[in-house]
C-alpha cells in the first residue's frame, strides 16, 4: 500500500473520532482592507498607551480577550470607560487567572464591568480589544502583546490596530461573542 493511501486511512480514521466542530461564522471570506493600520513593537514602542489612548476613545463597547490582564493602565483605562457608560466586558483565561496574583480582573469585577473565564481551550491565547465594532470608528487591537506590564518593558511583543474597518471589527466581535458562549461567569 502506498505512503498516500495509508495516510488517507489515517486521516479518515482520525476524522472519524474527532469530535465535530460546528461553525459558528462559515463566512471566511476575505475582508475588504479598508481604513487605518498603526503598528507597535515593544519594547520599543510605548503600546501601552497606544491600547490606553485607543480604549480612552471608546463611545459605546470594549470586548476584551486576554491571556492575562495584569497590567494597571489598561485596567484602569477599562475602569475609566465603564464608570463613563462604555459596555465594556472583558474574556480571559481562566489559569493564567488563577495561577496569577497580581491579575486586574477581581479589580475589573468589583467596579461592575463583566468578566468571564475561558476554561475550554489548554489556553485561551487570544490578545485581542474590539472597540465600537458597529460604528465607522471601529478599532481592532490584535497581535502578541499580552496585557501586562512585563509585555511591554521586558518582552520582544508587536500589536497592528485596525481603525475605520468595521467588517473586520465585526468579524473579530462575532468570534468574541463565541468564546463568551463558552465562558464561565467570574466569581470573586
Amino acid at each position: 500500500m502506498s505512503v498516500l493511501i495509508r495516510g488517507a486511512f489515517a486521516l479518515a480514521g482520525f476524522l472519524a473520532v474527532a469530535p465535530s466542530v460546528q461553525a459558528f461564522d462559515p463566512d471566511t471570506s476575505p475582508v475588504a482592507a479598508q481604513g487605518t493600520l498603526q503598528v507597535a513593537f515593544a519594547p520599543w514602542d510605548d503600546i501601552e498607551s497606544v491600547i490606553v489612548d485607543a480604549i480612552d476613545a471608546a463611545k459605546t463597547q470594549v470586548l476584551v480577550q486576554a491571556y492575562l490582564l495584569t497590567n494597571r493602565k489598561i485596567a484602569a483605562t477599562l475602569i475609566a470607560a465603564h464608570r463613563r457608560g462604555v459596555d465594556v466586558q472583558v474574556l480571559a483565561d481562566a489559569e493564567q487567572h488563577a495561577r496569577t496574583g497580581s491579575s486586574k480582573l477581581t479589580e475589573l469585577a468589583a467596579a461592575g464591568i463583566t468578566v468571564r473565564l475561558e476554561t475550554k481551550y489548554q489556553n485561551a491565547h487570544n490578545k485581542v480589544i474590539v472597540i465600537d465594532a458597529a460604528t465607522s470608528d471601529a478599532t481592532l487591537i490584535t497581535g502578541s502583546f499580552n496585557f501586562t506590564w512585563t509585555a511591554q518593558h521586558k518582552n520582544a511583543e508587536n500589536i497592528l490596530v485596525v481603525r475605520k474597518n468595521p467588517q473586520l471589527a465585526s468579524r473579530y466581535k462575532l468570534n468574541w461573542e463565541r468564546h463568551r458562549q463558552d465562558a464561565s461567569p467570574y466569581k470573586k
